[in-house]
């Protein structure tokens, strides 16, 4: 739920009254807690705030913070407590141990597998549908993740420990998290229980000794990390989601002329360039280049494409990044053996490829808005706005008002917020591409002290063409004086003077000889009607 980043609503000191409501809602939601234990959750008289936010989904959440930390969150009317509120009552709920490799997925926005459960000596903890369970880590009781459990734990132990265990809500290094003082989960010795007296759970554990080693046998080398830890996460690996004809075809796009190898290493540059500008903050750094690529990069790519390095040219994720080093975008180190991370990111490096045109902005838009779920239940025509969207569009005044936009608003507000750039292309030439909007070529008519007009032309460098060489051209053909001198109030920029009127050989000149679009060109209604002198 808050795997990214949330907008907050309102921040106000908790009334006398909520306050008393709300340590009645917490015992009533924790009966194993005592009167004292609520009252130093609760505090009568310390500072307790109510947050009011919207996470990335468009969740109303209301979270209760205390002494800076966020204790409690509340969803639908449901209270929920937060890794720094277990930290102090580590028993407060059922817990549940996983590897430390799976952290990463789950900080992602992963839920919980049921092949990524530790079964302890005692057996796993009683719980029915629906139960609110802590997550801990394999050597520390320390929870690090609040999720609701998808089915018993006679439902778990019968399937053989396989499907969907948990829907994670919360866990330590999310957003909710960050906002809190970032402390780290005390070190906690895990309980020593003896074994319930439950033939039955014992028997269903022992049944599938396979499991069991498979996850003893857990490793941290190469694909075979990233393999398993995807298979704990709910999550198919990439090889295996290739197979799945739920996404076959999605891969390439069959209208591109490039081979499908070329059309992978685009989608592997894009999802890179996209992640460091949409997604990751300098506050994330150093980052695991195994959590850039699972949390940040393949949230990226396009609806209808898969990110899959193993077809780029580059092989192997470390090769690309490599890659990015020599382009001096990203600095990759190895801060423990056989870990990388990237540590730091040069956000000024100018992002090469990153034109687009409008209607490709609208494609980007529309997969975004559907990929997070922000189309409105109630009318199909409105858009709720996630934080990104907020930060995207909205105007400062508008941040705490404006929750959902019109299709045709929210497309028409992002094209505004971009900036335009233009791009003219020449025969056997490479195309030009500058910022700003191109201006048109003008054509103007201006009286000189002589009582003599003179035909003037500006802006024709923007088109690619030589201000000397029109000039030599017209004057050939108008038989009339032709000089190029600065133009007034443009830098570096000619302008081209002829006698008389000749905005007729103009025309001719540029829209049938150079064939340049007439929108482009203004001052051709200027040209000499039919029987009068120039």
């Amino acid at each position: 739920m808050f795997a990214k980043a949330f907008r907050v609503k309102s921040n106000t000191a908790i009334k006398g009254s909520d306050r008393r409501k709300l340590r009645a809602d917490v015992m009533a939601a924790f009966p194993t807690l005592g009167t004292d234990q609520v009252s130093v959750l609760v505090p009568g008289k310390e500072e307790l705030n109510i947050v009011k936010l919207y996470a990335h989904r468009g969740d109303a959440v209301t979270v209760y913070v205390s002494g800076g930390n966020p204790i409690l969150f509340e969803v639908e009317k449901n209270l929920y407590p937060t890794v720094y509120t277990l930290w102090s009552y580590p028993d407060l709920l059922p817990a549940f141990t996983t590897w430390p490799p799976v952290l990463e997925k789950l900080v992602g926005g992963a839920d919980l597998m049921l092949p990524g459960l530790v079964v302890p000596p005692a057996g796993l903890p009683q719980v029915q549908k629906g139960d609110l369970c802590a997550i801990a880590l394999l050597g520390n009781r320390a929870p690090v993740a609040v999720g609701v459990a998808a089915m018993s734990t006679a439902e778990m132990l019968t399937s053989g420990l396989k499907g969907r265990g948990f829907s994670v809500l919360h866990t330590y290094q999310d957003h909710l998290w960050r906002s809190g003082d970032k402390s780290s989960p005390p070190s906690l010795a895990p309980l020593a229980l003896d074994p319930p007296d439950l033939s039955e759970e014992k028997e269903s554990v022992q049944a599938d000794p396979a499991l069991q080693g498979d996850l003893r046998r857990l490793t941290l080398e190469g694909e075979e990390e990233n393999g398993e830890v995807q298979r704990m996460c709910g999550e198919k690996s990439l090889s295996e989601a290739s197979e799945d004809p739920s996404v076959r075809g999605l891969n390439p796009d069959p209208t591109d002329s490039k081979t499908l190898q070329e059309q992978m290493d685009e989608l592997v540059q894009r999802c890179f360039l996209h992640a460091l500008k949409c997604q990751v903050r300098k506050a994330d750094l150093p980052l695991l280049t195994s959590t850039f690529l699972g949390s940040h990069m393949l949230s990226c790519c396009p609806e209808g494409r898969q990110l899959d390095i193993k077809k780029s040219s580059y092989k192997k994720l470390s090769k690309f990044l490599q890659h990015m080093q020599q382009e001096q975008i990203i600095q990759v180190k190895e801060l423990s053996k056989g870990v990388e991370s990237i540590v730091a990111v040069d956000w000024k490096h100018p992002r090469k490829g990153s034109i687009l045109e409008g209607g490709e902005v609208r494609m980007i838009i529309i997969n975004y808005v559907k990929r997070n779920d922000l189309v409105d239940a109630d009318n199909k025509n409105l858009v709720k706005l996630d934080p990104i969207l907020c930060d995207c569009i909205l105007e400062k005044n508008e941040q705490h008002t404006v929750m959902k936009l019109p299709w045709d608003s929210l497309l028409t507000r992002c094209l505004e917020k971009l900036q335009p750039v233009y791009q003219v292309t020449f025969p056997g030439q490479e195309p030009i591409v500058k910022k700003g909007r191109i201006c048109p070529i003008d054509i103007t008519l201006a009286q000189r002290a002589s009582n003599k007009k003179v035909t003037v032309v500006r802006n024709l460098e923007a088109y690619g063409l030589d201000p000397c060489s029109v000039a030599a051209i017209l004057q050939q053909r108008c038989q009339a004086s032709a000089t190029v001198t600065p133009a007034p109030g443009a830098k570096d920029s000619l302008q081209v003077q002829i006698q008389g009127n000749q905005v007729h050989h103009l025309s001719r000149l540029l829209l049938e000889e150079y064939q340049l679009p007439r929108k482009h060109i203004q001052g051709l209604e200027k040209a000499p009607k039919p029987g009068k002198k120039k």
